[in-house]
């Protein structure tokens, strides 16, 4: 069937729609830092700087007396937009219903929220309208690939930020989420077309939507892993003396144990994904090119970002790794999935080379 260009063009206008909707989005988080509940933060403020500086000392004493650099964790912050953790450090669902600790988070949490979610319907709608438009899957080149993987991203987000109450993140990840997205509308736009013959199989929407849907979700925690560093390097410069305790930004986050326990669930929750997808991928290459495994470039390259995911979950599974270590780990194998995506699929010839980038 041929493409239908007009549907393609609203497409992109959904999803220009969703990029201005999620900027807005990110605008009002970033409100609620700077303006959230002033009178509460005023009144922890004298108290938190004390915690503050205990809390520096008694992670940087732990991480001495670890060679391998493990923190103790920190208590959480005195502010009602991040959830309380428990003693062993977790992060419960809190018993309030979701909308109720919305209103209750403050005018600006609420309008962050109803613009990340009417922002994630246009991205959806965007990304819906193009498979339309193509008659496919709509994730046959890189520019389709990263808006449908910046769309689940955000869906993710939006789930485990309402789950956990950690309001305060959205800056953080929305903001990662609007410039992927705008980078992907400005430099790798690729107008709606068919696939390359190779592509042409029913494998693709099993193949690439569990590998689309595990970047998505690994997305996540990248941003998350680079939060808790910056946190962690504050915590410790606290304790240094090098910095005065009391930072506003940090104050309002949730504590590094809590950050280090979601980023460790939302790996959890991609790995299993993104296993099918590389099993689901050596199926294909059977069907397509007689063997499971050829050691293709972009295939070799999904098999070390899953090695080094799998590093990841059995340190925390059997070694016990907490802080630093842990978080070096799976930003680097993010680190390895962005350049499987964006230097292999790009500038390496091989039987992936799909990328539709010219």
């Amino acid at each position: 069937m041929p493409v239908n260009v007009a549907l393609g063009h609203v497409s992109n206008a959904f999803l220009i729609t969703a990029l201005v909707i999620y900027s807005l989005s990110v605008v009002a988080f970033a409100g609620d830092f700077a303006f959230g509940r002033p009178r509460r933060a005023a009144a922890a403020a004298p108290g938190q700087q004390a915690r503050d500086r205990a809390a520096a000392l008694a992670s940087v004493g732990a991480a001495g007396a670890s060679a391998a650099g493990d923190q103790a964790p920190a208590p959480a912050p005195a502010t009602a937009s991040a959830a309380p953790a428990d003693d062993a450090g977790t992060m419960p669902e809190l018993a309030v219903p979701a909308l109720r600790a919305i209103r209750e988070a403050g005018r600006w949490v609420v309008a962050a929220v109803a613009f990340a979610m009417i922002g994630a319907a246009a991205h959806t709608t965007a990304v819906i309208t193009r498979g339309l438009a193509v008659h496919r899957a709509p994730w046959g080149n890189m520019y389709e690939f990263v808006t449908a993987l910046t769309c689940v991203a955000a869906i993710f987000f939006l789930f485990a930020m309402i789950r956990y109450r950690v309001w305060t993140l959205g800056v953080f990840v929305m903001g990662a989420v609007v410039v992927t997205l705008g980078l992907a509308d400005t430099l790798i736009y690729t107008a709606p077309g068919d696939l390359v013959p190779a592509l042409q199989s029913y494998w693709l929407d099993i193949h690439v939507t569990a590998m689309t849907l595990a970047t998505g979700i690994f997305f996540v925690p990248a941003v998350l892993g680079f939060v808790y560093l910056w946190v962690d390097r504050y915590t410790r410069r606290v304790a240094a003396g090098q910095a005065a305790p009391g930072n506003g930004i940090v104050r309002r986050l949730p504590s590094i144990e809590q950050l280090d326990r979601l980023t460790y669930r939302t790996i959890v929750f991609g790995f299993p994904v993104w296993t099918f997808g590389v099993i689901a991928g050596a199926i294909w290459a059977d069907q397509a090119w007689g063997r499971y495994w050829g050691w293709d470039p972009v295939e070799t390259w999904a098999f070390i970002t899953w090695v080094l995911y799998a590093a990841f979950l059995h340190a925390r599974a059997t070694a016990g790794w907490r802080g630093r270590r842990a978080h070096y780990v799976q930003l680097l194998g993010f680190a390895s999935l962005i350049f499987n995506i964006l230097v292999v699929q790009v500038f390496i010839a091989g039987m992936h080379s799909y990328s539709g980038v010219s």
